[in-house]
């Protein structure tokens, strides 16, 4: 667990060049309004954030962060790869849009800078990279203005339990619900773009949704909006999953009600 955010940040870093050919960044500078699968699916329950400022944790390389500001946003881009973060600001400046970056890991950045935002907003396939969530919520809480708001969808945790699926279907859950457990694994693909991943160790955390939620609880959060989807905008089980007909979400392809395999979550920093 101790070399978890170097092991990490070499993988990502292994990642930029792949998936700056994967996601469909061509979109946004063929269309000026376009904005990402990830955000416009939940367009129906984020805030209004025209003309307020926000940080984007572990933004990667910025398509969510480029979705945010044009919906009218100032947005920061946080992140721990480098690489990924000079993508994100070249990506952001040849389709006209300011963006600061800042390099640094999550529980580094209240070091970094003293000011407070008006939203933190944190998208799919993140918290599962880091080892403590208490550690998490204090420093979303300490990044935000009173009254400011937390927006995240992520990978459900009984998604991130489920190792190898048998022959027939039958799903399994091999990892641990519950946080304490890194599981490391090694994978030289990527679930965008075509290529090799340099560094393909990694080491990831799963965290309960009660944990999730005490941690929020706990530091002066309320949560205003929690839902549970049985999609999820990429594919994390190869044929176990498929494809919805006409937007960028994936769902079993057997019986998909019996599995939450994402979560929408809206908590606002009490004032």
């Amino acid at each position: 667990m101790d070399e978890y955010l170097e092991v990490n940040r070499r993988n990502w870093d292994s990642r930029v060049p792949i998936h700056v050919t994967g996601y469909a960044l061509q979109k946004f500078r063929d269309d000026p309004g376009y904005i990402s699968d990830v955000v416009r699916f939940d367009l129906p329950r984020l805030p209004n954030v025209s003309g307020l400022e926000g940080i984007h944790l572990q933004s990667h390389i910025g398509t969510d962060t480029v979705s945010l500001i044009r919906l009218g946003a100032k947005m920061t881009a946080l992140d721990f790869s480098s690489p990924a973060l000079e993508a994100a600001q070249t990506f952001a400046l040849e389709l006209g849009h300011e963006l600061e970056v800042i390099h640094s890991d999550v529980y580094s950045v209240t070091s970094r800078i003293k000011k407070t935002f008006d939203f933190v907003y944190t998208g799919i396939g993140a918290i599962c990279w880091l080892p403590d969530i208490k550690a998490w919520a204090r420093v979303i809480a300490q990044l935000l203005k009173p009254g400011g708001f937390l927006f995240i969808r992520e990978g459900h945790p009984v998604l991130w339990s489920i190792g190898e699926s048998k022959p027939n279907g039958d799903l399994v859950l091999e990892h641990d619900y519950f946080e304490g457990q890194a599981v490391e694994e090694f994978d030289s693909q990527t679930y965008a773009g075509e290529g090799v991943v340099k560094d393909e160790r990694s080491i990831s955390f799963n965290h309960s949704l009660s944990e999730i939620f005490n941690a929020l609880w706990d530091s002066g959060m309320t949560i205003k909006v929690f839902e549970e989807h049985s999609t999820v905008p990429w594919n994390p089980l190869g044929d176990e999953f498929v494809q919805i007909e006409g937007i960028e979400e994936w769902e079993l392809a057997i019986n998909p009600r019996r599995l939450p395999a994402s979560y929408t979550l809206l908590a606002y920093k009490n004032s």
